[in-house]
């Protein structure tokens, strides 16, 4: 789904802000093959994003700089996304009518859908049945996004000297990203959930496209915080526990055994939530069959959360890889790290796709 496009149909350099980690990633298409170019990931301090929103720009800049720096980069386009409480997805339906004219009414359209004053937004859709339903309706995919937010990304590419050509959303980025790498049967319906550091992401996908999606204001630094407060650790050491390491104390490898019984009590509170989005999505698709979940992003490697949602929804569970059907030379990359990190790297993959031509 194209949103937002500035110009241009090159090659570009996927850019993933997100709470935890800077991603940067840049792809080539050759003969129908995806090949990676450039890949590189920098640590972000705490609250320099929070909910999606840019907190501590200065930090961001020179993070994306060094990035840029540290990987050679030439390519200057940039695809990057946005996610949270200031963006909508709505799979809304409307009288039959032509691209051209969704375009005109979609503005008086999408006002009883947005929470917020339609002049605010920027605003784009698409229809999903082009010949409609027997009674003259058609399903439209309606997507808006707080112009400020939009704003304050622009401004953190280009202050970056780089150049902005499409703006996405996180779900549709990960949607993309999971197409190239994994089959579905056209009928089936699976869930893609990206857990990421303060935000999780559900998009579930009925037929190959977007049936419902959700943002959560929960992640991993709920981990971080309650290993902190319960252990009375730094943040450095929570953040270790958090994906299984040990902490030194007094010379001596330290794992707490509360440290377990704390992943176990977020990982159900992340799992319930979870649920509840796939309950909500039942109520209203009651003969859906889902086929599996499909988790993503950095939180997702914390031990046991797999396990729980498998637990508490009932359906198979699957680490992403969004390198798996990507070429990489293994004189130029890690494979070892990309592997290590591939279920990071859904929403910056699903970027390096995109062309702002695109439609």
């Amino acid at each position: 789904m194209g949103f937002l496009p500035f110009g241009g149909s090159k090659n570009a350099i996927g850019l993933d802000i997100g709470s935890s980690f800077i991603k940067i990633l840049e792809l080539d298409l050759a003969k129908g093959k995806w090949s990676l170019v450039n890949f590189g990931m920098k640590k972000l301090p705490p609250e320099a994003v929070v909910d999606g929103q840019l907190m501590n720009s200065n930090v961001i800049v020179d993070s994306i700089r060094e990035l840029i720096s540290e990987q050679k980069i030439k390519t200057r386009d940039v695809v990057t996304s946005v996610s949270g409480h200031s963006v909508i997805i709505k799979k809304i339906n409307l009288p039959l009518m032509s691209r051209a004219e969704l375009e005109e009414s979609i503005q008086w359209e999408a006002e009883q859908y947005i929470p917020f004053d339609i002049n605010d937004v920027n605003i784009d859709v698409q229809i999903l049945d082009p010949a409609g339903d027997a009674g003259g309706q058609m399903e439209v995919l309606l997507v808006a996004a707080k112009k400020d937010m939009i704003n304050d990304y622009t401004a953190i590419v280009q202050e970056a000297g780089l150049s902005p050509v499409v703006m996405d959303v996180d779900s549709f980025a990960i949607e993309n990203a999971f197409e190239l790498n994994y089959d579905v049967a056209p009928d089936d319906t699976v869930v893609l959930v990206n857990i990421g550091a303060s935000l999780i992401n559900i998009n579930i996908l009925r037929g190959g496209v977007t049936a419902f999606t959700r943002d959560i204001t929960l992640g991993g630094n709920q981990y971080t915080e309650e290993i902190q407060k319960q252990l009375n650790v730094s943040y450095e050491e929570a953040e270790a526990l958090k994906i299984g390491g040990d902490i030194i104390r007094d010379a001596q490898a330290v794992v707490p055994e509360e440290v377990e019984s704390i992943i176990r009590q977020v990982s159900n509170n992340v799992a319930t939530e979870i649920q509840r989005s796939l309950d909500f999505y039942a109520a209203t698709a009651a003969e859906d069959e889902i086929r599996g979940i499909f988790v993503s992003g950095g939180t997702a490697r914390v031990p046991g959360l797999a396990r729980a949602i498998q637990e508490k929804t009932g359906l198979a569970v699957e680490l992403v890889n969004a390198f798996r059907r990507i070429e990489i030379d293994e004189k130029a990359f890690n494979v070892d790290f990309l592997t290590e990190v591939g279920s990071m790297a859904s929403v910056a993959v699903g970027l390096a796709m995109r062309r702002s031509d695109d439609q």
